[in-house]
């Protein structure tokens, strides 16, 4: 059980008898930076409904190697663990908190339950799937059609928006982990953006000038 006032933001979304019994049948949880949420494999009880923070959504090839799919912020939920609570497979991702995350945790009977007799709940797991697909032909049309100069830069300035800040605190791996490629180029990239005056570099930070 949770307190009501938690989904305050979700008061729009959300009508009263609803927000009534998510209070009553959900719990809260607080994970920190590189936290794993969701893992790959994962049997899926609860579905996660982000209250504060950013959680990253990775793939895994066959080799280990991840591939960032796309980023939850305040007020999402994660479209693809929705999909495997309903039809009871494992997640086929996996989700890290990018930053220290609260989450609301869902059983995922009540999920499917209130998709079939609340208008309210419906709506709001069609519209997070549009969100979700949105984002992932986004990054579909990004791997086929983008340089990797200009994914990177694209990444920059999405984690600026998301951050509301131009100081970027984030290494180079980390960088070359979501984008699924090596430390080496992406180090090559940022020193050639550096040049082109569109970021600043310092020690595990980043400056975005242009964007």
């Amino acid at each position: 059980m949770i307190s009501k006032d938690l989904l305050q933001p979700f008061n729009y979304l959300f009508d009263p008898e609803l927000i009534d019994k998510i209070a009553n049948v959900a719990f809260l949880k607080t994970f920190q930076k590189a936290d794993i949420i969701i893992d790959i494999g994962q049997d899926l009880n609860y579905i996660p409904l982000l209250i504060s923070g950013n959680i990253k959504v990775l793939r895994e090839d066959d080799n280990g190697d991840e591939l960032l799919l796309y980023v939850l912020e305040s007020g999402d939920t994660c479209a693809m663990s929705l999909t495997c609570c309903m039809v009871k497979s494992v997640s086929k991702i996996r989700a890290i908190a990018d930053e220290e995350a609260t989450v609301i945790m869902i059983p995922i009977e009540n999920m499917k339950l209130w998709f079939n007799t609340n208008e309210s709940w419906r709506n709001f797991i069609l519209q997070s799937y549009q969100v979700r697909f949105d984002e992932m032909l986004e990054t579909i049309d990004t791997l086929a059609f983008m340089k990797m100069d200009e994914r990177l830069f694209k990444y920059l300035t999405d984690h600026v928006k998301l951050s509301a800040s131009t100081n970027l605190e984030i290494t180079h791996q980390e960088i070359a982990e979501d984008l699924h490629t090596s430390r080496v180029v992406i180090s090559r990239l940022l020193k050639q953006l550096e040049r082109e005056n569109k970021i600043e570099l310092g020690r595990n930070k980043i400056s975005v000038l242009d964007f």
